[in-house]
């Protein structure tokens, strides 16, 4: 849906869904496999034609960090789409001003998560704000649903649901 957005209100060319091989702000967390991770995106962007995965970040050797593979996608004129909570957060990222100097940060509204705050916090970027309906589905809500044995069906593509179950991602 985020996707989406960004790609009708911006008018974009195509979006392009890069997992985090090694994701350095999670290193005291528990997360899927980078393997996992990487089908569940394939499985993201199937059917839909100006959607593609990219796994640079997983074949990386090493912490994911965004700036990275920004600088690796130069010559284009880049969008990161970031959640509302994710974006507060971004002062915090491995070379913040270099990412906000990279790329235009489209921000998706998302519950508890003041605007003022994200637009404080990001003083330095282009900021755009996306118009899409607030939603209190995150990653970490999805993968505590589906560890409590909630169905996660309906807030995933069917195709990333099947994965999750077949797999037993998150068990």
């Amino acid at each position: 849906m985020v996707g989406e957005t960004a790609y009708r209100q911006m008018g974009l060319d195509v979006v392009t869904f890069i997992p985090a091989g090694a994701p350095w702000q999670k290193i005291a967390r528990t997360v899927s496999d980078a393997d996992d991770r990487w089908n569940m995106t394939l499985c993201a962007v199937e059917g839909v034609d100006y959607f593609v995965a990219d796994d640079r970040e997983v074949r990386r050797d090493g912490w994911s960090y965004t700036i990275d593979t920004l600088e690796e996608l130069t010559g284009d004129d880049l969008v990161l789409i970031l959640g509302a909570d994710a974006a507060s957060r971004l002062a915090t990222w491995e070379r913040a001003k270099d990412v906000q100097a990279a790329a235009t940060i489209a921000v998706v509204p998302r519950p508890g998560t003041d605007r003022r705050v994200v637009e404080d916090s990001l003083p330095d970027g282009d900021l755009v704000w996306l118009d899409a309906p607030l939603l209190d589905i995150s990653g970490s809500e999805l993968r505590r649903r589906a560890r409590a044995g909630a169905s996660v069906r309906f807030l995933v593509r069917e195709a990333v649901w099947r994965y999750i179950e077949e797999h037993r991602i998150y068990d």
